[in-house]
């Protein structure tokens, strides 16, 4: 028995190629790996929880919007992969599409404001074939970020260097995905597969949530996701929780770091008031103040991702050859 209400025929959809797409990034935006200047003390003792986490078997979660990528900072979070500090990337259905246009075609992004007006926004053929992956990786049991990745490392595109996907497939580092429907723009095409979609999705969930697991000790980064990373890693955290303390664990003692451009005080520990309109940044009152409520502590650096992450990158980078130094 299906719905009583009609549905929108995909079928009369008209999708062009993306050699006709004005491009906003090409790969020229991706910045060179190279120590940045002026690095903040809250990134400087951030940098030495996720030495300490990696060295011990912790979890360390780098969640991020899809405006990291087009800040250009893939190379600075692959580096932070190969050298072991990064146990998980979570991002959003729109960094996978960015990630996947810069790997195959070395441009992404689109105006909304130039295409929406005749119906041309997001609707480009190549891009549709994130939808056959997605579709493949279902078959084959995989997560969303899993599958996308394993079909750049095995096509090798012409900018495969610059996909964070592949680098962390290669590298046995899972990226979940955590998608809404209708969010992304692969979401219009004839080829989206719903059940495909959610299925490798939730599995992305489950293998973040597996992470979690091991965040005792830990660090949880949260670079541009007002809403994606601190909702999923709240329930995550609850499903966790939930577990460790009838096995006589707890998940508790962790470090917590968002990077975003809202202005909030300097004293991030205790969430705002109801009234103030920041209540509803979940980012503070959730990462900041009630994840860590009871024995983690947290830290917030204001900036643009272009900054923060080089920076934070040349913490991990300078302590680390510190540490070699005196071994």
């Amino acid at each position: 028995m299906g719905s009583r209400y009609e549905q929108f025929d995909r079928g009369r959809l008209e999708l062009r190629p993306l050699a006709e797409r004005v491009h906003d990034l090409d790969a020229g935006v991706v910045r060179p790996l190279r120590e940045a200047e002026g690095v903040d003390e809250k990134l400087e003792a951030v940098a030495g929880r996720v030495l300490e986490a990696a060295a011990g078997g912790a979890g360390v979660l780098f969640m991020m919007g899809a405006h990291v990528l087009r800040a250009g900072t893939q190379r600075y979070l692959i580096d932070m992969m190969e050298r072991g500090l990064v146990s998980c990337v979570a991002m959003n259905g729109a960094g996978v599409i960015h990630d996947y246009e810069f790997a195959t075609a070395g441009a992404t992004t689109e105006s909304v404001a130039r295409y929406i007006r005749d119906g041309r926004f997001g609707l480009w053929r190549e891009t549709a074939r994130i939808n056959d992956l997605i579709r493949e990786g279902a078959r084959h049991g995989l997560g969303l970020g899993e599958a996308v990745g394993r079909a750049i490392v095995r096509d090798k595109p012409p900018f495969a260097g610059l996909s964070v996907l592949g680098a962390a497939y290669r590298m046995g580092v899972p990226v979940t995905v955590h998608v809404g429907i209708g969010y992304d723009i692969i979401h219009e095409m004839p080829n989206c597969d719903g059940a495909a979609l959610g299925e490798t999705s939730y599995r992305d969930f489950l293998i973040f949530a597996k992470v979690v697991e091991r965040l005792e000790g830990g660090v949880v980064m949260n670079f541009g996701s007002a809403v994606m990373g601190p909702e999923v890693f709240l329930k995550a955290l609850a499903m966790c929780r939930n577990v460790a303390g009838r096995e006589g664990r707890e998940i508790r003692r962790f470090t917590t770091l968002v990077c975003d451009v809202a202005p909030l005080p300097e004293d991030c520990g205790m969430e705002p008031a109801r009234d103030d309109p920041r209540y509803y940044f979940r980012p503070w009152k959730t990462l900041l103040a009630r994840t860590v409520a009871g024995g983690g502590e947290s830290f917030y650096v204001r900036g643009r991702h272009e900054v923060t992450v080089p920076r934070l990158w040349t913490a991990l980078a300078r302590q680390a050859a510190r540490r070699d130094e005196s071994s």
